[in-house]
């Protein structure tokens, strides 16, 4: 694939100068054998202290202290990045992932990280759902039945980008029928785990129409780990497994580890204007990436 500069700009307004907390930051990509960041930088207003970590699940974060009141906000990711080809499962060649899952004794400790519900008291009725979602699928086949899961929730749940913070409990979305990228995401993990299927949350970007006329948003999607096969993406807004156009930045077991930018401003609700997000791509036959890369 060319390579790919991502251009992620949130703006957060208010009527009067605020004083804002420490602000915690998951934007920068997953490195690792499909996937290298060539160059990242970070525009932040107003002035800043800012330190690197990662956490317990291996993203990079930043925590950003603010040194002075301002009426806007502003974080600007700018980060160039290189993907390599990577095959769907279906493409591989190799053993059929059984079921049900029996994880390496290794593995196990790490794997019930990921197999614990985050709405227990849901855990029964969304064990029925899946279930029934799942009736066509091989019963014997893990791939075949988060595939089929995968679909259910694609074709059960419409699509609506929502702007309220957090997510939708699984039982809500159902019931609802509508739920955002974030929502369908959790509906899909927590089917997994009732079926005793390790799954976590991921959130990063998507390569499509929206994200390279500029106005796109982040994105959201599942994995589930899959003994053998190990992490395997599946996007349950799209109805398909995850390809080179889905860029993670952030895992978690829980949607909230992954929040892009998360953090606090010290006055009244009343303050707050609003906040503005954009995520743009530009590819190698832009000027800009033209320019870097000669």
């Amino acid at each position: 694939m060319p390579p790919l500069r991502i251009t992620h700009e949130t703006l957060y307004q208010y009527h009067r100068p605020v004083r804002f907390g420490p602000h915690r930051l998951v934007l920068r990509p997953r490195e690792g054998h499909d996937l290298q960041v060539e160059r990242m930088t970070l525009t932040i207003e107003p002035e800043f202290s800012l330190e690197w970590s990662r956490d317990v699940f291996g993203n990079s974060v930043a925590v950003v202290e603010f040194l002075q009141e301002a009426t806007d906000l502003r974080i600007v990711s700018q980060v160039d990045i290189r993907r390599g080809e990577m095959p769907r499962l279906a493409e591989r060649s190799s053993v059929v992932v059984s079921y049900p899952l029996v994880y390496d004794q290794l593995e196990t400790t790490v794997a019930a990280a990921y197999l614990v519900s985050i709405y227990p008291e849901e855990t029964a009725a969304v064990a029925a759902w899946a279930k029934t979602a799942i009736a066509s699928a091989d019963e014997a086949n893990s791939v075949s039945i988060v595939s089929a899961l995968n679909e259910a929730v694609k074709q059960q749940i419409r699509y609506n980008r929502r702007e309220e913070k957090g997510v939708q409990s699984p039982l809500e979305t159902l019931s609802r029928g509508t739920g955002s990228c974030r929502d369908m995401a959790t509906l899909l993990m927590e089917g997994c785990r009732a079926l005793g299927i390790a799954s976590r949350f991921s959130s990063g970007y998507l390569d499509c129409a929206a994200s390279l006329a500029g106005n796109a948003s982040t994105h959201a999607w599942a994995e589930a780990y899959l003994a053998g096969r190990g992490w395997t993406g599946f996007d349950p807004t799209l109805g398909e497994q995850t390809s080179g156009r889905h860029i993670a930045i952030g895992l978690s077991n829980h949607p909230r580890g992954v929040m892009p930018i998360s953090g606090r401003f010290y006055g009244t609700s009343t303050d707050c204007i609003g906040m503005k997000v954009a995520v743009k791509f530009e590819t190698e036959q832009s000027p800009a990436i033209e320019a870097a890369t000669r």
